[in-house]
């Protein structure tokens, strides 16, 4: 018979001829093979054993093809043997593979551990953007006032958009608009204005909302980008007047930069309002400042809506949020608000 590969001292010396062994032999042999089991420190080592004591070239294996050639008498006894031998080793075999593999898994585990009772390492919170926090800081006030705030579609057609607000094809204001089409009906708004006219349509005055959200202008520099964020407001009512227009604006202004201000009202033109005004601050350098644009609504566009304009009178305005940020923080490019540079926006944490 073929000497197995693997040797091990406890195993005993035992005759290859089936015939030539009895059951006290066997045992021992049993015995000393859970010994040497159990004696392995590894996975590798317990492979090799199991090869050695019952791969193909085994003693086990070799004695077990031999069972063929006794009578049947010899047979149901070698074979009872032979059974109980080889039942002892596969349930030490497989015994001390737990053991390995829970010791395995122990080992790592405890190289793994993680004590809870150190220092937590300090990771920082996050926050809000500063154009997040200014709309919040602008809603507050206005919602406070009274106001209701509305949003509609970024991509908008046409009608909502320009026609609607009293801007047809051929209105010169189109050119202050460098507009994204997606084709001749469709495009990327450029204010949230065309909310107010969904609101105007869908409700009965009187109205009060602003209209937060982003809009789009190819346009792109240092205080202008292709996508920004406006706030626009409306009211309407049977007695809205530019007094309480004018009224409001100052009192929002003084809010939302906290100190008392100088603001004038200059007349303007915009399609939508009339009469129309920009307002302006005077800075602490004595410098005029622009911050946004206000009117009464002009009657078209109320009857555009649906509304009575010989009943009701609206105003409305809007400015832009970045605007507002750059002034209330000190910010003199628009461009870092969406930079997402670290060192820039952990200064508003």
């Amino acid at each position: 018979m073929t000497t197995p590969a693997v040797t091990n001292d406890l195993l005993p010396t035992l005759p290859s001829q089936l015939s030539e062994l009895n059951e006290a032999q066997l045992n021992d042999f049993a015995t000393a093979a859970e010994t040497s089991i159990a004696q392995a420190l590894d996975m590798t080592t317990l492979q090799s054993l199991r090869v050695q004591l019952t791969g193909k070239k085994s003693f086990l294996t070799g004695w077990s093809k031999q069972l063929g050639k006794l009578d049947s008498h010899d047979k149901k006894t070698y074979g009872g043997w032979l059974h109980q031998v080889r039942s002892r080793i596969q349930e030490a075999l497989t015994s001390q593979q737990q053991h390995l593999e829970a010791k395995a898994l122990q080992t790592k585990l405890e190289a793994e551990r993680i004590d809870i009772t150190l220092p937590a390492r300090g990771a920082q919170k996050g926050h809000l953007h500063p154009v997040t926090m200014i709309t919040q800081r602008m809603q507050q006030f206005f919602v406070q006032a009274g106001f209701n705030v509305a949003t509609g579609p970024e991509v908008e057609s046409d009608y909502y958009n320009f026609e609607a607000l009293n801007i047809p094809s051929h209105h010169p204001a189109r050119a202050m608009h460098d507009t994204f089409y997606f084709d001749a009906h469709y495009l990327l708004r450029t204010h949230t204005s065309p909310v107010q006219i969904r609101t105007m349509e869908q409700s009965a005055p009187p109205i009060r909302i602003i209209c937060p959200g982003r809009v789009y202008r190819n346009d792109s520099d240092q205080t202008h980008s292709p996508m920004f964020h406006q706030l626009e407001g409306l009211m309407v009512t049977e007695s809205s007047t530019f007094a309480e227009l004018k009224g409001l604006i100052n009192e929002f202004l003084q809010a939302f930069f906290g100190k008392a201000l100088t603001v004038r009202f200059r007349p303007s033109f915009f399609p939508f309002t009339e009469p129309s005004a920009e307002v302006d601050i005077l800075d602490d350098n004595g410098n005029w400042l622009e911050v946004m644009g206000c009117g009464m609504v002009h009657p078209q566009v109320l009857t555009n809506c649906g509304i009575d304009a010989d009943k009701y009178t609206g105003f409305a305005f809007g400015m832009g949020i970045e605007r507002f940020a750059m002034l209330y923080y000190g910010i003199d490019d628009l461009r870092l608000f969406f930079q997402n540079d670290l060192r820039f926006l952990k200064q508003f944490s």
